[in-house]
């Protein structure tokens, strides 16, 4: 099983920081005006917007953890490495396809939809089922997270189609588990691999 690299870690680590850090700097840039239960992440990011600059800036470091990360992952099925270094291409896109101020965009909500989906079923698609595997990449629990991510989605697009609707924590709730979940697969495939170089008890009990 080939390793992954260290320095994933930080590639990993910084995903979300980059992005719980953009919207909560975001948000106080916005003032009183934006409430982020009822108002989506891209309202900070839209043309004018005064903290546009931070979260735009927040989506493109995110695209590229996601693309380091996607390289350092070797230990995970192509499938879905490929799925999450896609994911990070959208995240690059959306940040460059700013919604405008007066409402929604079609090219901006399509590049985000095929993004959810791609860091939706990249756990699923990087899951080993031959022989032992780092945690993270066992088909159980990356069936469960993906399953999570397509229940917060369904809440999301539940809430778009009611007045007051709590989209902005929907969305939140979605976008952290897709900006965690890479974190949790790295720092498993770590510790296994170091658990696996630990020489067996018989012969510890024979030196």
């Amino acid at each position: 099983m080939r390793r992954v690299p260290r320095w994933a870690l930080i590639s990993s680590g910084c995903a979300p920081v980059l992005l719980i850090g953009g919207w909560t700097v975001a948000g106080i840039l916005e003032g009183p005006g934006y409430d982020p239960v009822t108002q989506t992440i891209s309202v900070l990011a839209a043309y004018g917007a005064p903290g546009a600059w931070v979260m735009t800036g927040a989506l493109l470091g995110l695209g590229v953890c996601h693309l380091f990360t996607a390289w350092g992952l070797r230990t995970a099925a192509p499938a879905g490495r490929i799925a999450l270094a896609a994911g990070g291409v959208t995240a690059l896109v959306v940040a460059m396809l700013p919604a405008p101020s007066s409402g929604g965009s079609l090219r901006h909500g399509s590049v985000a939809a095929v993004g959810f989906a791609c860091l939706a079923v990249w756990p699923v698609l990087a899951a080993e089922r031959a022989g032992p595997a780092p945690w993270g990449l066992r088909p159980t629990p990356a069936v469960a997270v993906t399953a999570l991510m397509g229940l917060g989605a369904g809440w999301f697009l539940v809430d778009m189609q009611r007045q007051g609707g709590a989209v902005g924590v929907a969305e939140r709730l979605v976008t952290c588990v897709q900006s965690v979940w890479p974190l949790v697969v790295v720092v498993s495939c770590l510790l296994h691999a170091k658990g696996g170089h630990r020489p067996p008890r018989e012969s510890m009990s024979a030196s």
